[in-house]
């Protein structure tokens, strides 16, 4: 999901940072830091909001700035021990994908993905809180994510009241109206986070911000490969 660069209201302004590799710009792959990780990129597929393969996502892998990584291998290590994991829908995402995502609310032609993703929603409103010019996962500092239980064995998704990136005040963190199953899943996820420094954003219960951002004032565009 593409969200505003502040908190909750105007986008902050950040300077692109000419960093063409993970490398150098202090970013690892969340994977080389703790096992069990699932990965579900959505935007390196076609099963997303806009129906296709995003700009930008050449590789279905999850990248985060060092720091970041670490507090996030921190939690899949600590719900493992409880006998869950954590499954990743997005991370740090291209400044050029930001791009393709807001070229995509200004076509009004292409519904292919309106069904799944915001069937009671109108496209033309999709800038007011849920897309923007700026978002938080270019900064490298955010992360989409769900809830794993595998004390069967296998792996299955926690309900959680909506799929991920579904634009509906269903999914806004507190929604009252989901069930008491649904919050208390939710709220499983919101204090694994918390615990490590992550917080939350209200519109949305898979959306994650580390705090203090490493990089507050610089994006990046370097292509997940």
């Amino acid at each position: 999901m593409v969200l505003l660069g502040g908190a909750a209201g105007a986008a902050t302004a950040v300077d692109v940072s000419p960093a063409t590799t993970p490398q150098q710009a202090d970013m690892v792959d969340v994977a080389t830091l703790a096992p069990g990780f699932v990965l579900d990129m959505r935007y390196a597929g076609q099963d997303n909001f806009t129906g296709r393969v995003v700009p930008g996502y050449e590789a279905p892998r999850c990248y985060l700035l060092q720091p970041v990584a670490a507090a996030l291998a921190r939690v899949q290590r600590s719900l493992q021990a409880q006998g869950m994991a954590l499954q990743l829908y997005d991370c740090y995402r291209p400044v050029r994908s930001v791009k393709a995502f807001v070229a995509w609310v200004h076509d009004p032609a292409d519904q292919v993905a309106k069904p799944r993703y915001y069937p009671n929603v109108d496209k033309r409103t999709l800038l007011d809180g849920y897309i923007a010019e700026t978002s938080g996962h270019s900064r490298g500092a955010t992360v989409d994510l769900g809830l794993l239980d595998c004390r069967g064995g296998d792996c299955t998704a926690l309900d959680m009241g909506t799929g991920f990136d579904r634009f509906d005040p269903l999914a806004h963190t507190a929604s009252p109206d989901i069930s008491a199953a649904q919050a208390h899943n939710r709220r499983l996820l919101l204090d694994a986070m918390q615990a490590e420094g992550f917080a939350n954003y209200p519109m949305e219960w898979w959306h994650f911000t580390f705090k203090p951002e490493p990089t507050p004032d610089t994006a990046y565009d370097f292509p997940v490969r």
